[in-house]
């Protein structure tokens, strides 16, 4: 990580209320700050998974989205999906959809570090294979969505908590969307 990095930091109506260093955000106390996440699909329809490193700071070894982020200050969101896309798994994407603009949550992992993000989340399709950065994935796979989704409601604890929470919302886990990827 870039010690150098910044995060926006937001006030409880989601304005922008100033920054700090990305390393020094996550603790016991999190402030509210800015986030993104990105759910990956390919040509067949299926969605990119990853296993997050095992000395990420948050929920490390555990299954997530494609990948996650953080604007850096002034940083459009879409570029910041872009740079962290090329940087944790050396895609570079098309399509890029805001799917769910107001994505909020608050979670604790098992060693009492908190998440507390305003986190929209996008969809976004690639025709390439990942390379994994092991600073920030140690496994990937593509699957089905609504296996996936199976997964997710039998075993949520497997997952990270924003994955399981923003399944629960996006269209890419309905049946009905599922269904119509395999006509």
């Amino acid at each position: 990580m870039n010690d150098t990095d910044h995060v926006v930091l937001l006030d409880e109506d989601g304005r922008a209320i100033g920054t700090a260093p990305k390393s020094s955000v996550h603790g016991t106390d999190t402030a509210l700050h800015l986030a993104f996440s990105c759910h990956v699909v390919n040509d067949a329809g299926q969605v990119l998974v990853t296993r997050r490193a095992l000395d990420k700071k948050t929920w490390p070894g555990v299954w997530s989205n494609s990948f996650c982020g953080h604007p850096r200050p002034a940083e459009p969101v879409i570029a910041a999906v872009r740079r962290r896309a090329e940087f944790e798994l050396g895609l570079t994407l098309t399509d890029i959809e805001l799917a769910l603009p107001l994505f909020r949550y608050r979670a604790v992992d098992a060693t009492g570090i908190v998440e507390h993000e305003v986190c929209p989340v996008y969809t976004a399709r690639t025709d390439q294979e990942p390379t994994l950065n092991p600073l920030e994935v140690v496994d990937a796979k593509w699957v089905d969505p609504a296996d996936l989704a199976a997964s997710l409601t039998t075993t949520p604890w497997a997952f990270s908590p924003w994955l399981v929470l923003q399944a629960e919302q996006l269209r890419l886990f309905e049946p009905a969307a599922a269904q119509r990827r395999a006509s």
